[in-house]
Formats: C-alpha cells, sequence, structure tokens
C-alpha cells in the first residue's frame, strides 16, 4: 500500500525546489500529483506540470461532477484565484506512493478523504526575514512583478499556519529549511520510515 506525502510549509519556504528533488530520487520513488489552479500561469509553469491551468468555471464543473477532493479560493488583489486536488486518477494508493504540495487546510481534506494512515504531512519551516527575501527576489524575476500579492501571501501565512493549527493537525514532524540538501536527506529518511 502506498503512502500520499503532503508537502507544505508557508509561501516561500523552499516547498517547490524540495518537491522536485524529491520527485528526482530514484532509490524512493513517487508519483507527482500535479494540482489544479485557476491563477494566471507564472514565468517557468508548464500547464499540466506546475499545475492544471483551468477557468473557474472549469473548476466548479469539476466540484458538481464530484471530482474535487479540497478546493481553496483566495481573494487576491487580481480577483479571486482558486487551487485545489481532484480526483483525477493520479493517486493510486494501491500502486504507488504520491507526492504532493497542499496548505495546512488543503492536508486535512485530503487526511480525511483517504485516511490518516495513508497521508503524511512534510511539513517545511523557514525563518520569516529569509521567507521574505526568497518571496521578493522570486518576484523580481517575473515579467509582472505582483508584489502587492506576494505581501497578502506573506501575511496570510501567519494565519493560515498558525501553531494552534499546526497543533490541531496533529503535524509534530517538522523539517527546518536551512541547506536544502540536507533537508531533502532528512525528509527522504522520515519518508523510507512510513
Amino acid at each position: 500500500m502506498g503512502k500520499l506525502f503532503c508537502v507544505m510549509g508557508k509561501s516561500a519556504s523552499g516547498k517547490d525546489s524540495i518537491y522536485k528533488e524529491l520527485l528526482q530520487q530514484k532509490d524512493f520513488p513517487l508519483a507527482n500529483v500535479v494540482p489544479y489552479t485557476t491563477r494566471p500561469i507564472r514565468a517557468g509553469e508548464i500547464d499540466g506540470k506546475s499545475y492544471h491551468f483551468c477557468t473557474r468555471e472549469q473548476a466548479m464543473a469539476m466540484q458538481e461532477e464530484g471530482k474535487v477532493i479540497e478546493l481553496r479560493t483566495y481573494q487576491t488583489v487580481h480577483g479571486p484565484w482558486d487551487y485545489f486536488t481532484a480526483d483525477d486518477g493520479q493517486i493510486d494508493l494501491e500502486k504507488k506512493n504520491s507526492l504532493l504540495i497542499v496548505t495546512l487546510e488543503g492536508y486535512l481534506h485530503i487526511r480525511n478523504y483517504f485516511g490518516a494512515k495513508n497521508v503524511v504531512p512534510i511539513y517545511i519551516e523557514v525563518e520569516d526575514g529569509e521567507r521574505l527575501s526568497r518571496a521578493l527576489a522570486r518576484e523580481k524575476l517575473e515579467k509582472e512583478p505582483k508584489y502587492a500579492e506576494m505581501c497578502r501571501r506573506f501575511l496570510a501565512d501567519s494565519e493560515d499556519f498558525a501553531e494552534s493549527k499546526i497543533k490541531e493537525a496533529q503535524i509534530t514532524k517538522r523539517f527546518i529549511n536551512q541547506d536544502k540538501e540536507k533537508t531533502i536527506k532528512e525528509i527522504l529518511d522520515y519518508m523510507r520510515q512510513c
């Protein structure tokens, strides 16, 4: 029986780069679960690889069909953006381990859907000042930087990942991402034990 490993953490904690590295591991194969979003595609992202990019109408249609496991809507400075995980055949716990990036709230919905014994949280942390520096550097690379949205996300993370919510979600293991290679090794060691 496979496990669904859910990578989560505040924005600019290194989730995406760690996620990509974990998927490259040959000695611990993981299936990539590509989430869906209605937000605009960013520079360097590929539809179907980074996300399945869709319209709000397509997202609502999938929800009406019962294919949405969890969905979050963020009221951004550019309008509402939806992010969601769909039961579209990507996750097959009978055959393989899978890896997914989610929010804390998304993790709870996924855990309820698949069962706590099948879903493992991988919580990544970085000091707030470092996260803000990383977020600003990343945003500067965009053709049209969205600094206001970057700030909104940064502030929202304080509430979304409040210590009380982490405790309530029963997440006890944390990975401090100061040295990416060391963090990846620690995560892989942990995943092998699950």
